[in-house]
């Protein structure tokens, strides 16, 4: 799986009902092999995924492109990757905190 297919994927898990009342842009930074700048903007329950990145998210995650997969796949809890450094965050921390049930993960 690459980078761009996990985030493919993750419109596919994406929980409407999580983002009632929400409007911000949840941008990922990769960096690595697989590297790019990919967000999410949520609006109005929906999320679309934006290639290349927006100029100014509410929240930016930066992540090495291996680190992301195996968060992608299940092998690395994201919560233990964010307080481990392995991922950084910088914007608006209350969003993050809602990643989880954005995003739900069947594990």
């Amino acid at each position: 799986m690459t980078v761009a297919e996990s985030l493919e994927a993750m419109q596919s898990i994406f929980n409407p009902s999580a983002a009632a009342g929400l409007n911000k842009t949840l941008q990922l930074t990769v960096t690595g092999d697989d590297s790019g700048v990919y967000a999410f903007k949520i609006a109005n329950q929906t999320c679309e995924l934006i290639r290349g990145g927006v100029e100014k998210p509410d929240l930016n995650l930066t992540v090495a492109d291996k680190d992301w997969l195996a968060i992608a796949e299940g092998r690395l809890d994201a919560m233990n990757a964010f307080m481990t450094g392995k991922v950084k965050a910088a914007g608006d921390m209350m969003l993050a905190m809602r990643i989880p049930n954005l995003f739900p993960v069947k594990r």
